[in-house]
């Protein structure tokens, strides 16, 4: 249980997920935060009447207890922490589209200044693997990037998607830190340095990662999901209507372990205990929540919870003493018990009733026997799964009959499966005219990724009343959206990956049954097969050296082929070449884009500072001839002075807009490292990332193709 302490309220609206706490002289906690105006605020109440030198710190109108960092372009991330190895106090990190700045609080001063070409979304601070100083990790436009104390870029490597939240844990139990992302394509990822260790794919965006203990990890999605992992277990989630807008660890009744900690949109505050689930607390702000932090802001010696909303109020709240703990249970936690245990008695009571009616009709054996749902002892549920082609009225889709093998009937079906159906179920309830013993339910699956299909039908007879709930689980395989191609005439691929492996073809086929939908009888690993979801074709052929040929025009199927094959047959490290011509051909106009961006974006940036120069002397002409009288001058330059400031204005669009294109650019060269990676397995795939990145920073184009397609620079 916790109990509020202090409430503060602040005359500045914040960010959601732009909160940190940080002691900036080494001794005092500062609450520190982002605002809406393009400026961060640093809240002090520790020493008063301390006013900031005149650098980028100043100190505010409406509280003599916040300084102002002017920022000037809206902060998209912000956090606080030890960054250099032998200093005293805690620095600040702030995020731009643009730039990260470190900046030193308690000597009003700049550490680095960095123009960060794939922005930063997300920000993390602390030690990472092997890396000697401690780094300030960006997650930005599908990249990671790290500095140290000096500015230097010390770690770089390339995701699935843009970044939206990053942790820090010791998620292999090895006494190192890995990098946890969470990003737009739903999945988790877990970086040791910069090479991909799992993932774990989720059914929405992924808005906040935070480290529990150990290997635990809590984790949030845009769509209002919440729960905790352990390793790749996951061990529970929730969800609401409502968005979780920040997450944080906490020991609330001081037993040793902490619970998850949510802060949601419409102002609920609740603390879950990190093994069930179940909620121990809550409080309610009235505005939307901005951050949750912890810290000794009382300097009291003791640890508060610190919760802020987005209209600048600010709650600590302390755990309850063992004594009070008894008199702090909160009355509606009390009332939700009681409503929870009153709806399990009448679902109980229900439940023997049905029973007791049922045993009344057993003896008897009448024709009230079906309405009481007796059915016979062979039943049971049967699935199938099987592809269906696209036709002119439907969709290419999976389709899984589910079946009884006796005269009974299924009245309803209802199936759970994570990323599939809208809501993450899907209800089958058949007209009474279409009753049968047989449901169709098609299926879609928007990725490859495999599914648990969590089914239960409801079975009886065909003028039952009550049915029985019969449940089953299936596993929709990993590529189940491919068919055995049977037209010889179809458009061959051109791209390909060529690797070897040291198996037999007997293992890649017991990959190709686990992973695919075939028939039965399939014995050998040369095999076409057709993508149901974009067209085209895939051939698997293997030599009997162990050479595996994929052919495919998708880079990314090929990627995940490789990785699922890879995982499947526990190899760490794999070589490949590969050639994608369509694909390569996009990225070569692509990058030549680029650099066009680039240079328009230079002379953007030169006339701007040009114009800059001109209206400041414009200004001094101006005010020059109005000290003096002379209006005729003054209204000249004025009127001067309007139209270059509309040119501004124009400039700024156009920069803007060429900025925009050339982050979507860049997004496509980043993600084309990636897919160039996941071609590869282990060390190869690492090697590759960096000496892509390499070449992309040395302007060689032609090294950069001839890595992607063979694996290194010099072959």
């Amino acid at each position: 249980m916790l109990v509020p302490i202090f409430t503060l309220k602040l005359n500045h609206k914040i960010n959601p997920r732009m909160v940190a706490i940080g002691k900036y002289d080494g001794i005092h906690p500062c609450l520190t935060a982002a605002t809406q105006a393009g400026k961060v605020f640093i809240h002090n109440p520790h020493t008063r009447g301390q006013r900031p030198a005149a650098h980028r710190l100043s100190q505010s109108t409406q509280d003599s207890d916040i300084s102002l960092l002017n920022i000037n372009q809206a902060v998209s991330c912000l956090t606080a922490g030890t960054l250099g190895p032998n200093t005293t106090g805690h620095t600040l990190l702030v995020g731009s589209q643009t730039n990260l700045l470190a900046y030193d609080v308690h000597d009003n001063t700049d550490i680095f200044y960095k123009e960060v070409s794939d922005g930063a979304n997300a920000i993390v601070l602390g030690k990472l693997g092997d890396i000697q100083s401690p780094l300030a990790i960006i997650g930005g436009n599908c990249a990671l990037q790290g500095f140290d104390f000096n500015g230097h870029d010390q770690f770089w490597t390339v995701t699935g998607d843009n970044v939206r939240s990053l942790v820090l844990c010791d998620f292999t139990a090895d006494g190192k830190n890995e990098l946890l992302v969470g990003s737009d394509d739903f999945d988790i990822r877990v970086f040791r340095e910069d090479e991909l260790v799992t993932e774990m794919a989720e059914n929405e965006t992924v808005t906040s990662l935070c480290h529990m203990h150990g290997s635990r990890f809590g984790y949030a999605l845009a769509n209002g999901t919440v729960g905790v992992y352990d390793r790749t277990a996951r061990y529970w989630r929730i969800k609401s209507k409502n968005h979780a807008m920040s997450i944080h660890a906490f020991d609330l009744n001081a037993d040793g372990v902490v619970e998850l900690i949510t802060g949601w949109s419409n102002g609920k505050i609740d603390a879950r205990s990190d093994r069930t689930g179940e909620v121990i607390f809550k409080d309610n702000f009235s505005s939307s929540v901005a951050g949750v932090v912890e810290g000794d802001y009382r300097m009291d010696g003791q640890i508060q919870l610190i919760c802020t909303s987005v209209e600048g109020e600010v709650r600590g709240y302390l755990p309850a003493s063992k004594e009070m703990k008894g008199n702090l249970m909160d009355a509606s936690v009390e009332q939700d018990l009681i409503r929870e245990l009153s709806q399990r008695k009448q679902n109980l009571m229900l439940e023997l009733r049905n029973y007791e009616e049922n045993a009344k009709a057993l003896p008897g054996v009448s024709e009230g026997e079906s309405k009481m749902g007796v059915i016979p002892a062979n039943t049971q549920l049967q699935t199938a799964l099987s592809v269906r082609r696209a036709t002119e009225s439907q969709r290419a889709h999976i389709e899984l009959n589910i079946s009884t093998p006796n005269e009974t009937i299924i009245r309803a079906v209802l199936i759970f499966a994570e990323g599939i159906f809208e809501g993450e179920s899907h209800v089958v309830h058949p007209s009474t005219q279409n009753l049968s013993g047989c449901v169709r339910v098609p299926i879609i699956p928007p990725k490859d990724i495999p599914v648990d299909l969590h089914i239960k039908a409801f079975v009886g007879g065909k003028t039952s009343t009550q049915f029985h709930v019969f449940e089953i689980t299936r596993q929709l395989p990993r590529f189940s959206m491919y068919d055995l191609n049977i037209d010889p005439s179809a458009t061959q691929p051109t791209g390909k990956v060529t690797f070897n492996i040291n198996d037999r073809p007997q293992r890649v086929v017991m990959w190709l049954n686990q992973n695919f939908l075939l028939p039965e009888g399939i014995d050998s690993p040369d095999i076409t097969f057709t993508a149901l979801r974009g067209g085209g074709l895939l051939k698997i052929n293997m030599q009997p050296s162990g050479e595996i040929v994929l052919r495919t025009d998708d880079i990314d199927l090929a990627g995940d082929l490789v990785q699922s094959l890879a995982s499947f047959l526990a190899i760490e490290d794999l070589q490949a070449e590969a050639d994608f011509p369509a694909y390569f051909k996009e990225l070569r106009a692509t990058l030549t884009e680029v650099d066009e961006f680039h240079s328009v974006h230079q002379k953007l940036t030169a006339a701007m500072a040009d114009h800059s120069n001109y209206i400041r002397n414009m200004l001094v002409q101006a005010e020059d001839a109005r000290l003096m009288g002379d209006w005729r001058n003054m209204k000249k330059r004025y009127i001067e002075l309007y139209d270059l400031n509309r040119d501004l204005i124009n400039e700024y669009k156009i920069r803007s807009n060429n900025h925009n294109a050339l982050l979507a650019r860049l997004k496509s060269v980043n993600q084309a490292i990636q897919r160039a990676g996941r071609l590869r397995v282990g060390k190869p795939k690492t090697q590759v990332i960096t000496a892509c990145r390499d070449a992309i920073k040395n302007n060689n184009i032609n090294a950069l193709f001839k890595i992607m397609r063979a694996g290194t620079a010099s072959s």
